[in-house]
C-alpha cells in the first residue's frame, strides 16, 4: 500500500493554533475545529516539539477525547535547537511522547533538515535512533522535514534511502523562487519514489491575503473562492502525496478549507492557468517572504522581533500604508516584549536558521530606516 493511500490530502497544521490575547490557547475553539476536521473525513494532525504549547494543545483536544485509531500524529525533532548531546535530542522524543500522551507517533519527522542543521543528525545518530523506535512501535513512520536545495535533498536521499518520506515547503508562490526551489525539491523527491507531505502551502499565510494585484486574478476567476484555496488546490493537485498541511488558526479557516478539500480532484487546465498568471503578477512585488515560523526567535541573543518587523514592513511593501505598519510593530514587537530592529547586532544566527532563506540583517536595517522615519 502506498504510503498515505488511506489519508485524505489535507491535514492540521497545529503550529498557528487560536491563542487569546494573553497567550494562551483558545481550548474550546481547538477541540471544535478538532471534531469538525475528523467528522469529515480528515484524520492527519502536525505538530513538533519545537512549537511551543501546540502538544499539550492537541493532547487535550485530540489524544484525550478520541480513540487513538482514528487520527494520525506527526511530531518532529529539532536536534539542531539547544542540543549538545545525543541524550538532548533523544530527550526531545521522550518529552513529545509526554506531552501528547499519543502513546506512538504515526510518523516521526528530524525537523528541518539542510545546509548546517543537517549534521546534527548525523553526529547525534538520529537516524539509528528513529529505526530503533519504529522496531519498538513507538514511531510507525518516520522521514524528515526539509529547508534547502535539491542538490542536498538528492544526496540526503542518497544517504538515507531509508527515510519513507519527506515534508517540503510547496506552494505556488516559491515554485520557480529560486530561494526556495520548491519545484526542484518536490522533483527530487519524486526521482527518489519518496512520498511528500507539503508544508507552508498558504506560505504562513501570506497567499490568503495575497497583494490586491494578485487578489484580483484569483477573484476574477472564482469570486466565490478564497485565496488561501486556490494556494492549497494548487499544492493538493502535485502528484505523490502523502497530505498538504494547513496550519489553520480560527474556525473559519478550517471550515473554508473543508469546503473546497472534502472532495477534492484536482485543479483543471484553467484553474492552473490561473494560478500561474497570480504566481507571475506576486513575484514582481518585493515583499518580504517571512512565514513567521519564528526560528529565528528562538537563536536572537537580543529578543529581536523579527517576524513582527516584517509583518509590519510588508504593509509598506503591499499597502504602502506607512502609519498601518507603524502600528503593527508597536503591537507585534513592543507590545510583545520584543526588541526594535535597531537593535540587532547583526551577529548572523538567525539567518542560519531561517527555511526562507532571507537576509534578515539587511532588511532589519530597511525595516528600522522605514519604521523610524
Amino acid at each position: 500500500m502506498y504510503l498515505g493511500e488511506q489519508i485524505k490530502k489535507l491535514g492540521f497544521g497545529l503550529m498557528r493554533l487560536p491563542k487569546f490575547d494573553d497567550g494562551r490557547f483558545d481550548l474550546e475553539q481547538i477541540k471544535q475545529m478538532v471534531d469538525e476536521f475528523l467528522a469529515a473525513g480528515f484524520t492527519y494532525f502536525d505538530t513538533a516539539w519545537a512549537y511551543p504549547g501546540s502538544e499539550d494543545a492537541i493532547r487535550q483536544a485530540l489524544v484525550e477525547r478520541y480513540p487513538r485509531e482514528k487520527f494520525q500524529l506527526a511530531t518532529k525533532n529539532a536536534a539542531w535547537i539547544n542540543c549538545k548531546t545525543r541524550d538532548d535530542a533523544i530527550a526531545q522524543f521522550e518529552l513529545s511522547l509526554k506531552r501528547t500522551g499519543a502513546g506512538y507517533f504515526d510518523f516521526y519527522l528530524l525537523h528541518n533538515l539542510g545546509v548546517h542543521r543537517t549534521k546534527f543528525f548525523e553526529d547525534f545518530d538520529l537516524w539509528t535512533f528513529v529505526e530503533e523506535k519504529k522496531r519498538e512501535g513507538l514511531i510507525k513512520h518516520y522521514g524528515f522535514s526539509f529547508h534547502s536545495t535539491p542538490a542536498e535533498l538528492d544526496e540526503i536521499l542518497n544517504n538515507h534511502p531509508e527515510a519513507e518520506f519527506v515534508q517540503l515547503q510547496i506552494n505556488y508562490a516559491d515554485w520557480e523562487n529560486p530561494a526556495i526551489e520548491s519545484r526542484g525539491v518536490y522533483e527530487v523527491a519524486r526521482k527518489h519514489n519518496k512520498p511528500v507531505i507539503i508544508m507552508e502551502p498558504v506560505k504562513g499565510g501570506m497567499l490568503a491575503k495575497p497583494p490586491a494585484s494578485v487578489e484580483e486574478i484569483l477573484k476574477a476567476a472564482e469570486p466565490e473562492s478564497s485565496c488561501a484555496s486556490w494556494a492549497v488546490r494548487f499544492a493538493a493537485s502535485l502528484d505523490g502525496l502523502i497530505t498538504v498541511l494547513s496550519g489553520m488558526s480560527t474556525i473559519e479557516q478550517l471550515r473554508d478549507n473543508v469546503s473546497y478539500m472534502k472532495d477534492f480532484k484536482g485543479l483543471t487546465a484553467d484553474q492552473k492557468a490561473t494560478v500561474e498568471r497570480a504566481r507571475e503578477e506576486l513575484s514582481k512585488i518585493p515583499i518580504i517572504p517571512c512565514t513567521t515560523c519564528n526560528y529565528c526567535a528562538k537563536v536572537c541573543p537580543r529578543n529581536i522581533g523579527i517576524s513582527g518587523s516584517f509583518t509590519a514592513m510588508n504593509f509598506v511593501h503591499i499597502y504602502n500604508d506607512l502609519e498601518r505598519a507603524k502600528q503593527q510593530e508597536n503591537w507585534l514587537v513592543k507590545m510583545h516584549g520584543k526588541a526594535p530592529a535597531r537593535e540587532c547586532i547583526k551577529c548572523g544566527r538567525c539567518e542560519q536558521v531561517c527555511p526562507q532563506h532571507i537576509h534578515i540583517r539587511d532588511e532589519l536595517v530597511k525595516v528600522d530606516k522605514a519604521l523610524s522615519a
